[in-house]
């Protein structure tokens, strides 16, 4: 799902036009981004939690030449933690198959048989 999916998602959920909702999805990502920024926790219950977090100092190496060491500074990074709910959601679908996506080829053929190359 994309920034696209989740506006027409709102649009619709809400009877509003397509306008409305893409300023309601960017004012709310505007106002999530900035609360990152100054490094504050974002709470959506039910959903799940925004961290950011201190990252520590450490070396990286140059995959083309691992001999090569770069000195990677400290700085902060994004975490999210789920919510139980959240949580609770993706472990009950994860216990089902995956679903195919629509217009992906069969595994089985309609009349039943198998294509194990016997």
């Amino acid at each position: 799902m994309i920034k696209n999916d989740i506006i027409n998602e709102v649009g619709e959920a809400a009877g509003v036009s397509r306008q409305k909702a893409t300023q309601a999805v960017e004012t709310i990502i505007e106002v999530m981004r900035q609360a990152l920024a100054r490094g504050e926790r974002i709470e959506l219950r039910g959903f799940g939690v925004f961290l950011v977090k201190p990252r520590k100092k450490g070396i990286g190496r140059n995959p083309k030449k691992p001999q090569d060491e770069v000195q990677i500074p400290p700085g902060y990074t994004i975490r999210f933690k789920p919510g139980k709910e959240l949580r609770d959601l993706t472990e009950a679908s994860a216990g089902q198959a995956p679903a195919e996506p629509p217009g992906s080829p069969e595994t089985t053929p309609p009349d039943g048989t198998t294509n194990s190359g016997e």
